[in-house]
């Protein structure tokens, strides 16, 4: 893949959260597990990786075969051990939360047999005899890849289309850096590429360069995993102040080039959601002295996940509850932030209009959907900027199928792989005259 990040980019300043464990921590955490028979860790894993069976791989001294039981069902192990919220997922299913003891770490866990396995090279995988099939997939992020992986090994051929420079989706330009940086994800997506047979088309966007007639004539099926859109204003007065910025953009130019923070002491954060959070703490941790988050809600309704929150404030995070901004106020560049404090029902007090100085805003309040570019297909609906899918990711139309934030709206990277994964082998069966959407059946 193209890697059009630069060597002296922003997210370099930052280190790991968590660290990896040292060999001998990893035995002796291994374990402690309980290889429970009807594990809740599997239950709560969307790609429902086999946690106990790689557990005692690792106990045993075998990584190898750890990390093999990790790929098998998530192809994307590597990255989703680093960013996973596995708090509320399979770390907080273990067991050993009801018996008040420290949950099994199994991230970390994940992270140090995938880690091995990329160190030493190992490969587990290849393509599939050729099926002469071809599968074009719109988008480039971890439901793609995930998919594209998974079609190789059923022998078809596949055609990724990435509208920007390179791969990866937020994996590479969205990821918070104190888990992963984008050089990292280039690693990974280098590794799922080397399977062979994947075609990847970066800088073409699909509807323009390249009809979606173009590929349903040209392929034997669609797969539509196109993540979100641009970041959503708040169409408020002062939005085209310098300064003033989408937060996924600004990540994005953090991620894999460099923001300008001369002259930045202030920043205000719009938002409650998990990419407000990581704002905020990204902003402290390039050296913005003050941080403030500024949330229509209370903490208690805030979407963001509460440990991430916790570790905001540790850092030395603020925020203003039940605010939302009405104006941004400068002479060319953001200066003030003028707001309002909400009622419960979120709705304007009057006279309580305050202000917070800002050299920089950061607005996180969701992105715009890009399913729409799917609406105009007989038989595909588009619910909420989302494209409906049944429970195979199948789209309602003949080929075509979805995965990753075009359906789900946004969730985890591990969610993205487990529906890429999922419509994959819903295309294979259909591919092969056995499932709805066939063009054969």
């Amino acid at each position: 893949m193209s890697r059009p990040i630069s060597e002296s980019r922003s997210e370099t300043a930052f280190g790991d959260f968590k660290l990896p464990l040292a060999p001998g921590e990893a035995v002796a955490e291994a374990e402690r597990c309980l290889f429970c028979h009807d594990a809740p860790c599997i239950a709560a894993c969307p790609t429902a990786i086999d946690i106990p069976q790689f557990i005692r791989k690792i106990a045993t001294g075998n990584l190898h075969g750890s990390a093999r039981t990790i790929f098998e069902s998530n192809i994307l192990g590597m990255s989703c051990a680093r960013v996973c919220p596995v708090e509320v997922l399979c770390v907080g299913d273990c067991v050993y939360n009801h018996l008040d003891q420290p949950p099994i770490a199994i991230g970390r866990l994940q992270r140090h047999a995938t880690d091995e396995a990329f160190a030493q090279g190992w490969t587990y995988f290849s393509a599939g005899p050729d099926s002469g099939r071809r599968v074009a997939l719109i988008g480039g992020g971890p439901a793609s890849l995930a998919a594209a992986h998974r079609l190789r090994r059923c022998g078809h051929a596949c055609t990724i289309f990435e509208a920007r420079p390179s791969l990866g989706g937020l994996n590479t330009t969205g990821v918070a850096p104190y888990k992963m940086r984008a050089d990292r994800a280039a690693d990974e997506i280098d590794w799922v590429l080397a399977i062979g047979g994947i075609e990847v088309r970066t800088g073409v966007r699909v509807g323009e360069a390249v009809s979606l007639s173009d590929l349903e004539r040209d392929f034997d099926a669609v797969f539509v995993g196109v993540g979100l859109g641009a970041d959503s204003p708040l169409g408020i007065p002062g939005e085209d102040l310098e300064n003033v910025c989408g937060a996924t953009a600004w990540i994005e130019q953090m991620k894999i080039g460099r923001v300008d923070l001369a002259g930045v002491e202030r920043a205000v954060v719009v938002g409650g959601g998990n990419t407000a959070i990581d704002c905020v703490r990204e902003a402290l941790g390039l050296g913005i002295p003050r941080v403030i988050m500024a949330y229509r809600g209370d903490r208690a309704r805030m979407s963001g996940y509460a440990h991430e929150w916790d570790a905001a404030l540790a850092e030395g995070a603020l925020a203003e509850w039940r605010a939302i901004p009405i104006a941004y106020e400068g002479s060319g560049r953001v200066r003030k932030v003028r707001c309002i404090r909400l009622d419960e029902a979120r709705r304007p007090i009057a006279g309580s209009e305050f202000e917070l100085e800002a050299d920089l805003v950061l607005v996180a309040i969701g992105q715009s959907k890009l399913a729409a570019m799917l609406a105009g297909l007989e038989g595909i609906q588009v619910e909420g900027g989302r494209v409906a899918v049944d429970a195979e990711g199948f789209a309602g139309r003949t080929k075509w199928y979805a995965g990753g934030d075009c359906v789900n709206g946004g969730k985890e990277v591990v969610n993205a792989v487990a529906e890429g994964d999922r419509a994959a082998k819903a295309i294979d069966a259909m591919l092969r005259g056995a499932a709805k959407g066939s063009p054969h059946a």
